[in-house]
């Protein structure tokens, strides 16, 4: 059965609600149709390009980040609430990978953790006290990494960020840091 365009492009408004970040490409998977399609349902309904849609949401998370520079973060942040989450996304690139495999090294996806859970906490100066840690499945060059964490538990001078790691929906990687903050 055919759905109709209206239907189609309800779908697409909702998909793009939960996931805002999804390329014109991988929204046509989904939804099974052709990025052709996508696009112009797109541009019928007023919604910006994967980039566009990027830089929204980083203005959008123009929170004053402590613990660290913006530019000592690994990736892009798009989404901040301080001591409670935030959100980021890594292009990953050749030098990033492997040669023989172009598996993505294993310090790079811990960098981008890292970074992000010194990211949540408020505090000026914080460092990673105990990681525990688990590589799921490897992510290749040129994929797309978005990193979710948050805040699980407050304990005062130090706090519990709970952070994944993922290419599509396929998980890489998650990590449980406890964060001490010096002060």
């Amino acid at each position: 059965m055919r759905r109709g365009r209206d239907q189609r492009q309800q779908e697409l408004q909702q998909l793009l609600l939960e996931q805002p970040l999804l390329t014109d490409e991988e929204i046509a998977a989904r939804l099974r149709v052709s990025v052709a399609t996508i696009r112009l349902d797109r541009l019928q309904l007023a919604i910006p390009e994967w980039r566009e849609r990027v830089r929204q949401s980083i203005d959008e998370a123009s929170v004053t980040v402590r613990a660290l520079q913006v530019s000592e973060l690994v990736g892009e942040l798009l989404d901040l609430q301080l001591n409670r989450s935030g959100l980021s996304i890594l292009e990953s690139t050749a030098e990033m990978a492997f040669s023989h495999t172009q598996i993505i090294r294993s310090h790079v996806i811990y960098a981008m953790a890292e970074s992000l859970a010194l990211a949540i906490i408020d505090a000026e100066v914080a460092l990673v006290g105990v990681a525990s840690i688990r590589y799921r499945s490897p992510a290749l060059a040129g994929e797309r990494l978005v990193a979710k964490g948050d805040l699980i538990e407050d304990r005062g001078s130090s706090k519990i960020i709970h952070v994944r790691v993922s290419v599509q929906q396929r998980e890489v990687f998650r990590g449980k840091f406890l964060l001490e903050l010096i002060r």
